[in-house]
Formats: structure tokens, sequence, C-alpha cells
């Protein structure tokens, strides 16, 4: 269980959330459309594989309490079966620095996007039964309108720390048959990234990319003499015809999406993309559909 925010800590996130109700509320029509057909899949009974024994958070059932595991310990422990994990999603948006990036007063910085289609995507899994957390923090996957909020205020408290600048999170050894959601631009050194990736599947984890890129990212439309500052360790680049930029520029981004869309191909993983000009519904429902297809096909 998360520590309550302090009441500065708290103010700053709400300040931060401010721009999240409207889509939200658009989050949940896409969802009322879909929901319909969204299922949980608990099972009980024999035939179940232990995974492991986690302790007791606010949000799980007293009856799920393994009571003999807990007599062992002044804690209160749960049993975890495979098919539980089968039902568990890790959430990650990218909320480093590199997200704090928007080209135009009319186009949301990226880390506002990956962080709002990651609250609207964990609202639609809990509704479906799903149990939700996020990858690199040490909270259990739960479901339930606490763990909902347990993530809202978890990300918008991180929005309105300093960011971070690791290139990929720390990941938790998670089990198979888990499904990790990953929002970002993707934009870190290609080797380090399809490492962090394959090591995931390799453990049989289900994966979802979904690529946020400004519009100005996507199609560097920069001309004359343009100053770019990184947000990072990048440094400054002044360079007098931005033009010049773009063949090179445009190459190495389709490298990075062809390796993306191939790796996730031959891992039975979805990759998508998405331009922060553009509404954020489509794409919440294109991964959504993607998740459904996976755990139809797994099922």
């Amino acid at each position: 269980m998360s520590p309550t925010p302090a009441p500065d800590t708290r103010r700053s996130a709400e300040e931060a959330a401010a721009a999240f109700p409207p889509l939200l509320v658009a989050a949940d029509r896409v969802a009322s459309t879909v929901a319909q057909g969204v299922h949980g899949r608990r099972r009980v009974g024999q035939g179940e594989t232990f995974w492991q024994y986690r302790q007791f958070a606010f949000g799980d059932s007293p009856r799920d309490i393994d009571w003999r595991r807990s007599a062992r310990s002044d804690r209160l422990f749960v049993r975890q079966t495979e098919w539980e994990a089968a039902q568990s999603v890790w959430l990650w948006p990218d909320l480093t620095a590199s997200m704090r990036y928007s080209s135009g007063r009319n186009v949301p910085e990226k880390q506002t996007r990956a962080a709002i289609l990651a609250l609207a995507l964990a609202s639609l899994l809990n509704r479906g039964g799903e149990r939700i957390a996020l990858l690199d923090k040490p909270d259990s996957p739960a479901t339930g309108r606490a763990a909902l909020d347990r993530i809202a205020m978890t990300v918008m408290h991180d929005m309105a720390q300093e960011p971070e600048t690791y290139e990929v999170p720390p990941v938790p050894a998670l089990p198979r048959y888990g499904t990790v959601v990953l929002i970002s631009d993707f934009m870190v050194e290609e080797e380090t990234l399809l490492a962090f990736l394959r090591e995931m599947a390799a453990r049989g984890v289900r994966g979802h990319l979904l690529q946020v890129l400004d519009p100005s990212e996507a199609h560097l439309p920069f001309r004359g003499r343009t100053r770019f500052r990184g947000l990072e360790t990048e440094g400054e680049l002044l360079v007098g015809r931005a033009e010049s930029l773009h063949a090179g520029y445009m190459a190495r981004l389709e490298s990075l999406q062809t390796a993306l869309g191939t790796f996730a191909q031959r891992a039975g993983w979805s990759y998508g993309i998405h331009t922060t000009d553009a509404t954020p519904e489509p794409a919440l429902l294109s991964l959504f559909m993607a998740m459904t297809e996976a755990r139809h096909a797994g099922a």
C-alpha cells in the first residue's frame, strides 16, 4: 500500500491532472462501447499453478488470505497463481524528461498524452476485472476502484516531480503470462531498447507497445536556422539549415519503427504509433482491442 500523499504533493498532483478530465470522459465513452464484450477471466478450483506469495494489500479480499503462510509471519499474505498472472497488466507511461516536449501551444506534451492513455486504459481494464499495476512501482497488481485511484495518484504525483532520465524502466521479475503495456516515444538507443524488450518476451510476458510522438518528431518540418535543445543529456545543436537533417533523421526514425514492428511481430506483441496532434480515442481503442485479441488468442 502506498503512503498517503502529503497535502503539498496532493495539491501538485491535482494541478498536474487539471487537463485530464475531458480526455478521461472521452475514454469512458470509448469504454462504454467495448466494455459489454469484456469479461474478467477469474477461475477458482483445482489445476492452478502456484506463482508466488505476496503481502496482503488494500483492495484485496480477506477470503484470499493464505492463513497457513501468514501464520509464519506477523504479516498477512495472499497466494497468487499463474492464472491470476494471466489477468495482470503492468502499465508504463513514460514520464521521463524527453517526454516533456510539445512543438506548439495547441499540442499537448507527450507525457501528458501518455499518462492520459495509460489511465484511460487502466479504467477500461479495471471494468473488465483485470488486475493492474505500474511496471516501475512496487505495488502488486490489483483490481477495483482503490487500485485504479492508487495508480492515478501515483502517475499524477510523478508528473509533478523532477523527471527521471533513464532510457528504459527497471523491470521487476514478471511472471509468465503477465502483460505489459509500454507507452513511450521509444527514442533511446535502439539496441538497449530491443534488449530490454527481448528479455521480457523471453520470459513469456505478453506485451503491447504504443509509440507517442509529437508531430514535429514524426515529420521534422523545421527549415532554416534552428536551435535544437535536448531535454535530458543531449545538450544543444544549432543548425544553419534544419532541412539538411531531414533525410537522415527520417531514416533513423524509420529504422527504429521497423525494428519495433519486427520485434512485435516475432514476439506476438502489438505495436502502434500515435501523434499528439490526433485525438487519443482511436489510439486507446486500437490498443485495447489489440489486448483483447491477444487475450482471446492465448486463452
